[in-house]
Parts: C-alpha cells; sequence; structure tokens
C-alpha cells in the first residue's frame, strides 16, 4: 500500500523498511504534518504519522481530499487526532496500542536516579575537573513514597521497578490495577496522591480530563522537596506554574521528557539558534530540573515493535481486516497508557 511517512528521521526509516520486507511501499518525508504539509500526502492512500504530528479538523479535511482514507499513528498517545472529524470524513485511524512499557518505565527511573543522587551535575562537574562533593548530598530512594498517575502498562512496570527499591506505593487512576495492587499499592485521590508522596511520576494519558491535571493548585498540594517526574505528555503539566513552583523551590526535583509546546523544539537540532521559547530556556538553567528531548520510548526494542505494529495496521487495512489498533471517536476517553 503507498504509504507517506511524516516526521520521519534515520531510525523511523531503518526500523520502517527493516520491518516492511517490500510490502508495502513507502515515501518518506522529514517534514512535519500541519496545514501547510497536508497537500504533500495527495494522492497516497494511507499516512504514518508521529505524535507532534497536526490533524486537527482542517488537515483531516485536506488529506480526506487528497484520497488519503488510513492514518496509522507511530505512537500509543492518540490526543493530537480530532477523532470526531475522522469519523466525519470517514477515514481509519490507526495506533500503536503497545510497545514496551519497560523502555518509558525505566526511562522514569534514569530521571528518578539522576534527580536523587544529581548525576547529571556531577557529570559536568568532573568533565571540568572538579571533584567536590559539596552540592550534590542525594536520598535514598528506599522507604520513600512513590505516586504513580495513571497505572496501565507503563505505571505498572514503574510500580514493579519502584518496589524493588523498597519504595511504598500510592495510585491514581480511574481503574485500580491489580498487579499494582499486589504490589502492596494503595490508590488514593489525587490529591491524597500529590500530598503524601516524596516523588510523583505521571503515566497518564492527554484528555479534556487529564489537560493541566498538575497546575497551580496541585502543585502547591505536594510535599515541600517533592519530586515531579513526567515521560507522559507535556500537558499534562501546566508548564507556566511549574516554573512559579520552582522559583518558589516549592519542589525539590523535576524530571520532563516531554514538554506541552515541544512540537515546534523536539526533534530538532537548534544548538545554533536562539531558541524562542522562554518557558523551556528558562526550566533548562534550574539545577534541579533535568529535560530530555521525548526519548523515552526510544528503545531498540520499543523501535522494533513500534515498526511491526505500523506495518501490521497497514496490512490488515488494506485486507479489511480490523484489529485492537483501531482508534474511534468513542474511545477517545479510554486510557492509552
Amino acid at each position: 500500500m503507498k504509504t507517506l511517512v511524516y516526521s520521519t528521521r534515520p531510525y523511523d526509516k531503518e526500523y520502517l523498511e527493516m520491518a516492511n520486507r517490500h510490502v508495502h511501499k513507502f515515501h518518506f518525508y522529514e517534514t512535519r504534518l500541519e496545514r501547510r504539509t497536508a497537500a504533500l500526502a495527495a494522492g497516497f492512500p494511507a499516512i504514518c504519522c508521529f505524535v507532534d504530528d497536526e490533524l486537527d479538523a482542517s488537515v483531516l479535511k485536506q488529506l480526506s481530499r487528497g484520497g488519503t482514507k488510513l492514518i496509522t499513528l507511530r505512537s500509543t498517545g492518540f490526543n493530537n487526532v480530532d477523532l470526531v472529524s475522522a469519523e466525519e470524513l470517514g477515514l481509519t485511524v490507526m495506533r500503536v496500542s503497545q510497545y514496551s512499557p519497560y523502555a518509558v518505565a525505566e526511562f522514569a527511573t534514569g530521571l528518578i536516579l539522576a534527580l536523587s543522587r544529581k548525576i547529571h551535575r556531577a557529570y559536568n562537574r568532573v568533565r571540568e575537573g572538579n571533584f567536590l562533593l559539596d552540592g550534590l548530598l542525594g536520598f535514598d530512594l528506599h522507604g520513600k513514597t512513590v505516586g504513580i498517575v495513571g497505572t496501565g502498562k507503563i505505571g505498572s512496570v514503574l510500580s514493579q521497578i519502584m518496589n524493588g527499591f523498597g519504595c511504598r506505593l500510592l495510585g491514581y487512576d480511574v481503574n485500580q490495577n491489580k498487579a499494582c495492587l499486589d504490589l502492596g499499592m494503595r490508590y488514593v485521590s489525587l490529591n491524597e496522591l500529590l500530598a503524601q508522596s516524596d516523588i510523583v511520576s505521571l503515566h497518564a494519558p492527554l484528555t479534556p480530563e487529564t489537560r493541566h491535571m498538575i497546575n497551580k493548585e496541585t502543585l502547591s498540594l505536594m510535599k515541600p522537596g517533592a519530586m515531579l517526574v513526567n515521560t507522559s505528555r507535556g500537558a499534562l503539566v501546566d508548564t507556566r506554574a511549574l516554573l512559579s513552583a520552582l522559583k518558589k523551590q516549592q519542589l525539590g526535583a523535576v524530571g520532563m521528557d516531554v514538554y506541552e509546546e515541544e512540537s515546534h523544539i523536539y526533534y530538532q537540532n537548534l544548538s545554533e539558534q536562539i531558541i524562542p521559547d522562554d518557558v523551556i530556556t528558562r526550566l533548562t538553567t534550574f539545577p534541579n530540573v533535568l529535560v530530555t528531548g521525548h526519548q523515552a520510548f526510544f528503545t531498540c526494542e520499543a523501535l522494533t515493535m513500534i515498526a511491526e505494529t505500523t506495518i501490521q495496521n497497514i496490512s490488515d487495512f488494506k485486507a479489511g481486516r480490523t484489529n485492537e489498533n483501531i482508534v474511534e471517536a468513542k474511545n477517545k476517553m479510554k486510557k492509552a497508557s
């Protein structure tokens, strides 16, 4: 099936071609999908997109007029797609409903360890010949309370890891996960979780209800000196409110692999430019903030599964088969974690 792949990086092409085995005909573009680039898809019955591609009503209309019938996402989340418009236009939307939950959970653990032991700061010091320990005092994870917001596949794996460190587990989710309960997790309200946790890790999907769930009011509930880690979706956190909380020294540390305005920044080399986003620039100046470029998913195992699932989605659509990866408007509120 003739498919245009948007937002292609070298690794996307490598893994998709390896999984494809010449079954489908791919055309790769580095270009991000948005209104001005939607015309590139004219004549392509299928397109393949990533998390920062724009799939609002106006883009979907252009795609439909150009003959596109299938939108396959190289991601689990689908908050960037107007599913109601897609359904009205007769467009099928498919995603990668699961890949490696270990990739994201292990990366979140890495952020927690780096921040709790100030490894990122020590690394830079030693490179400059500074071997002093002043300012690098950390804390044990053993015995700490870890609050996990969203206990789906990724949150469940993180729960297992944190349990291995000897942490007390609190969870917040609309559904209680038996695997987490078996580890001794106690489910509480979001407010109670924030108030009691030494470390809070976000693993919830982005929906209208969860957008800015971490805001001025909820940040004020967190323990003084607590750590906040977000490897899920940037807009779960009101970043300006987070910036204010950091300035007031309400938080001890923040780990961010995602950012609510990341679409025009991430997956680009801006090292020779002045970044116009004052918020992300300010965040990177805090010594207790560790920002990464949406790489938590980025493992060989995850890329392999993403590519293989994408190929299967295209093949199933072409053959008229349905599978669990079809996303419909009525599913919008279902968990994507």
